[in-house]
C-alpha cells in the first residue's frame, strides 16, 4: 500500500486572488469546487490529476509570517528568453522580487502577492517534461531520513539520495519532481505551503494513517476539528494531510 501525492495546499488570505495569481503564472485555470480555490490544467476540473500536482489554494484568517516559507515551489523554464519572459510577466501579475540569501544564482527567487517565495529556474534538461512546476523544495534538516519516509509514504520512486538532497518523482516519469535540500534553518512557524496525500482506490484511509505513525508520522492538531482528512507531521515536524477518497 501507499499513498499518491495529489495536489499541493496554499494557505492565504484570499485563496481567490492567489488562485488567480498561480493560474495566470501556471498557465493553468482556477476552479472554485468549495471554499478553496484549486488551480488545475485547462479544460475542466480533474482531480485527482493522473499527471501534475495541482495547486489548492485554502483560505485562512492569518497572513503569512515573515519566516522562510520552508516548502515552495521551482518553475521550469525552456530557454534563457522563456526565463526572462515568464518573471517579466510574473512581476506584471504582483509576483515581488525576494531574498532568501541566495547570493548570486541563474535562478530567479520570487514571491507571490501574499508572500510565499518560489523560484524561477533557468533551463534544466532534469526538468523538460514536468510542466510547468519543475519540483516541490522542502527544506530539512537530514534528507536521507526525508527520503526514507517519504519514499514509503509514497508510491513515489526515490531517484537520489545524498547528505544534501533527496530526489522523488511518479513511479511514471511524469509531473514535478519532489526534493528535500539541506539547509540549516529550523522550523519556526505553521507550515504555509503542504502536500495533501490521497488513498489508492480500495485502500483504507485509517489503515494508511496507521502505516504512517509506524513510519515516524505524528498527529497534528491545527484546529481543524472533525474533518474527513487527517493531518499529521513527518519525522521533521513537515506538515501534510492525508484525504478520504472521494
Amino acid at each position: 500500500m501507499a499513498l499518491r501525492p495529489v495536489h499541493v495546499n496554499m494557505k492565504a488570505l484570499d485563496a481567490s486572488a492567489v488562485g488567480r495569481f498561480w493560474a495566470e503564472a501556471l498557465g493553468w485555470s482556477a476552479y472554485s469546487p468549495g471554499v478553496t480555490t484549486y488551480v488545475g490544467p485547462p479544460g475542466g476540473l480533474v482531480w485527482p490529476d493522473p499527471v501534475v500536482l495541482g495547486v489548492d489554494v485554502v483560505p485562512v484568517p492569518e497572513p503569512k509570517t515573515a519566516a522562510k516559507n520552508r516548502v515552495h515551489l521551482d518553475l521550469a523554464t525552456a530557454s534563457a528568453a522563456h526565463q526572462t519572459e515568464l518573471v517579466a510577466r510574473l512581476k506584471a501579475l504582483g509576483a515581488t522580487p525576494a531574498d532568501v540569501g541566495q547570493g548570486e544564482v541563474p535562478w530567479t527567487v520570487l514571491a507571490d502577492p501574499e508572500g510565499n517565495e518560489f523560484c524561477v529556474l533557468e533551463p534544466r534538461e532534469v526538468y523538460r517534461d514536468t510542466g510547468p512546476i519543475a519540483a516541490v523544495v522542502v527544506d530539512c534538516e537530514d534528507p536521507r531520513a526525508m527520503a526514507r519516509f517519504w519514499g514509503e509514504a509514497t508510491d513515489w520512486a526515490l531517484l537520489e539520495v545524498t547528505d544534501a538532497s533527496a530526489v522523488l518523482r511518479s513511479a511514471e516519469g511524469v509531473g514535478p519532481y519532489l526534493e528535500f535540500l539541506r539547509t540549516p534553518d529550523a522550523k519556526t512557524v505553521p507550515d504555509r505551503i503542504h502536500l495533501d496525500l490521497l488513498p489508492y482506490p480500495g485502500d483504507d484511509k485509517e489503515t494508511e494513517v496507521t502505516r504512517l505513525r509506524t513510519l515516524g508520522a505524528t498527529d497534528l492538531d491545527v484546529g481543524q476539528g472533525p474533518t474527513p482528512w487527517t493531518c499529521l507531521t513527518d519525522p521533521e515536524n513537515h506538515e501534510f494531510c492525508v484525504l478520504a477518497p472521494g
